[in-house]
């Protein structure tokens, strides 16, 4: 019988699963290879175990993610790959495992482990015809995607250089005719940081008050919203307290656009808020004005992180508290320097924003379809498609 019209489908009836392998930390060396674990890829090898493409998802606590290897890998033994993909196409497998297991295992829930075979047994839905398209469809938004991030990418590597260029290496407009005096500019100057910008740090509404979070709204970000983020931007946090939660705790309204940066446990990793916003207590939030604009504040910040490590103290985790942060010195070049980088760099961050929009979108309206697409519910079967470049290698075209 067909499987897109068999009653009672199961997982094993689509593809069947293999555990992973084991590879030590000491026995993994720099190759060609991903090695893939529950989490994602930890790490590359001389020699791959599973020829791609491949789709892999968690045998321990993180099941449901899932990820699709266009190469060849090594799955980690935390990990369970497709086998046999029984004449479906891998990446149309990838989408449909991403319905399917976060359907039957959802993230809230604990899962200590699960075993393959019970995955096999598992009641699934009919499978929609025209499944490549379905894929194809799909992957030319996380193509699209793709491509908006080696952009990004690309625009912050060229402001960053710029910064480097004209504040690390000196080569800043007009620099050959400049007087240096003890390695810097002869105009420029040494600011403490309590003189320089404002800053403030955050708190936590108490998590027993119930009314506290009830229907929330404000944005307050924790170091996992800025480790997690997808770019410099953060337009809203995963926890949202409510206004009565905040004005009941140290937390501190700031605008849009300052600079948040991690100031316990894990030191210097930082994001830009789109929206007024507030944080835990493990940043330094700070905020640019006339004479320490967003870009020069943001790489700043960036790379002075090695520097904030070494000053921190803390008995079970390393902190940078605000009376040390506040006696730090930062570069101030002459004002009409300022003014050219920001006049220069402000459209890159405008680009990069922009960029970072369109991915927010472009994620919407692809998390809206993929179940809609793989139920069978929104049917492309009639629709003219071209395949795109990342379902070639499939033989999928």
């Amino acid at each position: 019988m067909n499987k897109a019209k068999k009653k009672n489908l199961t997982l094993g009836d689509i593809v069947s699963f293999k555990r992973g392998y084991d590879l030590p930390h000491r026995d993994r060396e720099p190759g060609n290879y991903p090695i893939i674990s529950s989490s994602g890829q930890t790490g590359w090898h001389k020699y791959p175990m599973a020829i791609g493409p491949g789709v892999v998802t968690g045998r321990y606590g993180t099941l449901g993610e899932v990820f699709y290897i266009p190469s060849d890998y090594w799955p980690l033994n935390t990990s369970l790959y497709v086998e046999n993909f029984k004449g479906n196409n891998p990446r149309f497998v990838y989408y449909y495992l991403k319905t399917v297991l976060n359907e039957n295992f959802n993230s809230a829930g604990a899962v200590p482990g699960v075993n393959r075979n019970y995955l096999h047994k598992i009641r699934v839905p009919p499978l929609p015809k025209s499944r490549e398209k379905v894929a194809a469809i799909l992957t030319a938004y996380e193509e699209l995607i793709e491509n908006n991030n080696r952009r990004i990418a690309l625009l912050e590597k060229m402001a960053e250089e710029i910064y480097r260029e004209w504040f690390v290496r000196f080569r800043f407009p007009g620099y050959k005719k400049e007087k240096f005096v003890k390695g810097i500019p002869k105009d420029w100057q040494l600011i403490k940081l309590e003189k320089a910008f404002q800053f403030t740090g955050g708190g936590t509404p108490s998590k027993e008050r119930n009314a506290y979070w009830k229907e929330g709204s404000v944005n307050w970000f924790t170091p996992s919203d800025i480790t997690t983020a997808k770019g410099m931007y953060l337009t809203e946090s995963k926890d949202k307290p409510n206004e009565e939660g905040i004005s009941n705790c140290s937390a501190k309204m700031f605008p849009a656009y300052s600079i948040m940066m991690t100031s316990r446990a894990t030191i210097g990793e930082i994001g830009i808020n789109r929206t007024p916003a507030c944080t835990n207590q493990g940043f330094i939030t700070c905020i640019p004005n006339s004479t320490y604009s967003l870009p020069y504040l943001y790489f700043w910040l960036k790379l002075s992180r090695s520097h904030f490590i070494s000053l921190c103290g803390g008995a079970t985790f390393p902190e940078l508290n605000k009376g040390t942060f506040k006696r730090i010195e930062i570069l101030t070049p002459a004002e009409e320097i300022m003014a050219q980088y920001k006049k220069l760099v402000d459209p890159i961050f405008d680009q990069i924003e922009s960029l970072l929009i369109q991915n927010e979108n472009l994620t919407k309206t692809k998390d809206m379809l993929l179940p809609r697409l793989i139920s069978g519910k929104l049917s492309v079967e009639d629709l003219d498609i071209q395949f795109p470049p990342g379902m070639r290698e499939t033989g999928a075209a």
